[in-house]
């Protein structure tokens, strides 16, 4: 299959959304996914570190992906790439993820390492990981690189860039927030189709300067104008603006790293009125003391609607 291009901006790794007995909530799923494409986002994540993809299993991961697409499709945002999160502890488990996501109809799969194995696997052992689920894979591959959500796995920019040689790996996204492994990684690689992102929009601004093509961002389920104007501006020549609104999306976003994935689905609940809790066991964020944390980005949100 022929994937929807990646283009530079901002893409949002969305929530997953649960009714009250725990089930996927379909309806909201799809109402989320048109609404960051109305706010002009360039792609959207399902099953990323926000999307609760370790509480879902295989048919609801399928579920949710397929659910992505259709409604993007359905709105008129068929243009709109979908990327899917399919990382696993397993090469076989990953693959088969990757294949469902293909299935799904979506245009992309990402990937964390495998890292429960920590203390046995190596470098070339996670290099061929990435190699044979690319060679795998129906559809391109991101390496996505989170070591707080892959106990401690960190990949360096070396690795990174020899995998970038692979034809079916098409980009990266560095939630470790190592802004020079960022700029090695963009400088290095010689290829116009790989991307290399940020991975989240306290620093988008520092990505673009580095040589980078965007960012994929949590905070952005809540402020998404706000978070997509950072690029604009900087894209724009408008630096300064950037600078200042970079910022306000930065205190925002702090707000989200440490609440993790509960706060983002409180401020959610509290600004749009639907968000929910996350599945058991893990507890639910504050949403008044959340929503009052959200006020300056909002404020900002609302005046760019």
């Amino acid at each position: 299959m022929s994937p929807r291009p990646l283009t530079g901006g901002v893409y949002v790794p969305t929530v997953a959304f649960f009714d009250a007995n725990e089930d996927v909530d379909v309806a909201t799923v799809s109402k989320h996914a048109v609404f960051l494409a109305q706010s002009g986002v360039a792609g959207i994540v399902v099953q990323g570190s926000n999307g609760e993809a370790v509480h879902l299993d295989r048919a609801e991961r399928k579920l949710i992906a397929s659910t992505t697409r259709q409604a993007l499709d359905s709105a008129g945002y068929q243009h709109i790439p979908v990327i899917v999160g399919t990382g696993a502890q397993s090469t076989r488990e990953t693959i088969v993820f990757s294949k469902d996501a293909a299935e799904a109809g979506c245009d992309y799969v990402i990937a964390l390492p495998p890292s429960y194995y920590k203390a046995q696997d190596t470098s070339a052992s996670r290099i061929k990981y990435f190699q044979d689920v690319a060679d795998a894979s129906p559809i391109p591959v991101l390496i996505y690189n989170f070591p707080g959500a892959a106990n401690g796995v960190d990949l360096n920019s070396d690795e990174i860039i020899a995998l970038s040689q692979h034809p079916n790996i098409v980009g990266t996204k560095l939630t470790c927030a190592n802004t020079g492994k960022l700029a090695r990684i963009a400088s290095s690689v010689n290829r116009s189709d790989f991307f290399t992102f940020g991975g989240s929009c306290d620093f988008t601004l520092q990505t673009l300067i580095a040589g980078g093509q965007g960012v994929i961002a949590g905070t952005a389920n809540v402020i998404p104008r706000a978070s997509v104007e950072v690029y604009k501006l900087y894209t724009a020549g408008k630096v300064e603006e950037a600078q200042k609104l970079q910022a306000i999306v930065a205190r925002a976003d702090w707000i989200a790293i440490q609440g993790g994935y509960p706060a983002v689905k409180a401020a959610l609940q509290a600004f749009y009125g639907y968000g929910g809790v996350p599945r058991r066991p893990t507890p639910a964020a504050d949403v008044a003391a959340t929503k009052a944390r959200f006020e300056e980005s909002w404020a900002v949100e609302q005046s760019l609607a």
